[in-house]
């Protein structure tokens, strides 16, 4: 019981400091609960030292993984500032629709969507958010907005990583793999609509507009999910894929021929926007003949978004080899560091480092296969050449300098939420030393009991919640789900596809994605507001998929 409550005790200091009415930054909140993490697992847990420290060491490097995420972000999206390639872009988006509530849904849920089935990792909303940023919709309001929608493609991630590799650790047979993405993609499809309409009504301040364009958010809804639903009886890797960009394209057809939509002069957001004020905001008429860009001006102004979904692809399909590639680790180089471990640097520059402090303890940081470099980085570097002739002969350095600089909030954050994460995944499989949040999950299906299947899902939020991860939720959940499910006589499928969507849906209030967004747009201090913002919504999302779950083991569905 003791360990219990000392399993609860660094998320709820996490929790209190970050929402309570003064909040403390993240970037002070998240190392100070990492510390309270790191003495109860030492103190308490009475894990070895060295283990302990050696967890330490690797969440502090595992934190290079989103910071230089945040940093290629941030560099393409001022790359793309300085060219006045968003100008361009923001331009053409008006002539598609100047109706706010269509540009939400081309820009932070269909072309999110096909970006989280290229990549995950974040990727999407570090893209989506600065373009509706730069659109004039507040940046708190366009942080919250890409951090709920960024869930429901979750479910499959990049390339369906988080079900086929997610759950690999179950050896399940094929059949029940798609059965589970099956059950997943129909509980989300389901749900999606009250997400997305919730996701709306925190930028759209007036609830009669969202009335007004009612069908036009629903058929982009549909756009997507039911592609994604389609896709999901054939396999795992492609549902958000290529739903988002079906998706993609139905949206913007349906925007620009007005279907469902009612273009008013007012921009609909809830408070004033930062580059297009109300009064200037263009009539039907007016954005037909002032708004067309030349075909040519917009696929080379577009080149930052299209090149880095290109080049996302091509490192993600197996098939293509890049991916194998990027991700191998001999030949390498191996460098002894002492008690340290052992430095290894493949040819595809691989870094890790072994045998931290003498223990089993890794740490791996694919250089080239995370998107900082590729995409960001090398797509930010090709548009400064190509808009070259229009841009100041400085931009890269000035690009370089203003991404530096936004790096210096997120980086404490990120090492506190990385070692903090480490702290409370410590543990093994027995009973008095397995992990905090293991012992958290098995607490809250002894709690929940036969009422489990409903609860479900929320086991796998704070998988994610704690890892910033669906894949690494599914990975550390799926077992103690297998195990709920066989003690209470549940189907395992359903209860696995709950964890699925749990898993997905954690994104919205993981803090490392929160930390993220707020730094890519430039927020100071309103982690705490945005956390509370979506748990809400985490609330109602957890409700729908947590009935769903209890309608398909009524009706007989799963095994």
């Amino acid at each position: 019981m003791m360990n219990l409550a000392f399993s609860y005790l660094p998320l709820i200091l996490l929790i209190t400091l970050m929402v309570k009415k003064n909040p403390m930054p993240s970037s002070k909140a998240l190392p100070l609960s990492a510390v309270v993490a790191y003495m109860v697992v030492l103190l308490v847990f009475k894990q070895d030292a060295r283990l302990v420290n050696a967890n330490v060491i690797s969440g502090a490097l595992l934190a290079l993984t989103p910071l230089s995420i945040i940093a290629g972000a941030i560099f393409l999206f001022k790359c793309m500032e300085i060219t006045g390639a968003l100008a361009i872009l923001r331009k053409a988006l008006d002539g598609v629709s100047a109706n706010p509530v269509a540009q939400l849904m081309i820009v932070g849920w269909a072309f999110m969507f096909l970006i989280e089935g290229a990549s995950g990792f974040g990727t999407p909303a570090a893209i989506a958010a600065p373009i509706l940023y730069s659109l004039g919709f507040p940046a708190l309001r366009v942080a919250l907005f890409c951090l709920v929608l960024n869930t429901i493609p979750v479910t499959f991630g990049a390339m369906g990583t988080p079900v086929w590799f997610g759950l690999s650790l179950l050896e399940l047979p094929q059949q029940s793999v798609l059965e589970i993405a099956q059950q997943a993609a129909l509980i989300n499809t389901i749900a999606a609509p009250i997400i997305v309409i919730l996701a709306l009504r925190l930028v759209v301040s007036d609830t009669a507009d969202i009335k007004k364009n009612l069908l036009f958010i629903l058929l982009s809804t549909c756009a997507c999910t039911l592609p994604y639903l389609g896709l999901s009886y054939f396999g795992v890797e492609f549902p958000s894929l290529l739903g988002g960009l079906i998706g993609l394209v139905i949206t913007l057809l349906l925007a620009k021929y007005k279907v469902g939509t009612e273009t008013t002069n007012q921009l609909a957001v809830n408070q004033p926007a930062v580059n297009r004020p109300e009064a200037n905001r263009p009539t039907d008429t007016e954005q037909t003949s002032s708004k067309t860009v030349p075909l040519k001006t917009l696929i080379n102004a577009a080149f930052p978004l299209w090149g880095t979904v290109l080049l996302l692809v091509l490192t993600r399909l197996p098939e293509l080899g890049l991916k194998a590639l990027l991700q191998a680790t001999e030949p390498a180089l191996h460098i002894s560091l002492g008690f340290l471990g052992t430095f290894h640097i493949s040819t595809s520059l691989v870094a890790s480092l072994t045998s931290i402090l003498d223990t089993a303890v890794t740490w791996k940081h694919s250089v080239l296969y995370i998107p900082s470099i590729i995409p960001f980085a090398v797509t930010g570097s090709a548009t400064l050449w190509l808009f070259r002739h229009s841009s100041d002969s400085n931009s890269l350095k000035t690009a370089s300098q203003q991404t530096l600089a936004r790096m210096r909030t997120p980086l404490f954050a990120m090492l506190g939420a990385l070692v903090f994460v480490n702290m409370m995944m410590l543990g093994d499989s027995s009973g008095q030393n397995s992990a905090a949040v293991a012992q958290i999950g098995h607490h809250l299906a002894q709690i929940t009991g036969a009422n489990w299947t409903f609860f479900a899902p929320l086991l796998g939020a704070l998988g994610s919640f704690f890892s910033g991860s669906a894949t690494i939720s599914n990975l550390t959940f799926a077992g103690i789900q297998t195990t709920i499910a066989e003690q209470l006589s549940l189907p395992l499928t359903t209860i696995l596809a709950l964890q699925s969507v749990g898993a997905a849906m954690g994104n919205m209030v993981c803090i490392n994605n929160i930390v993220a967004v707020t730094a890519i747009l430039g927020l100071q201090n309103r982690d705490g507001d945005i956390l509370k913002s979506t748990s809400l919504i985490l609330a109602v999302f957890a409700v729908v998929a947590g009935g769903m779950g209890v309608l398909l083991v009524w009706v007989g569905v799963g095994g």
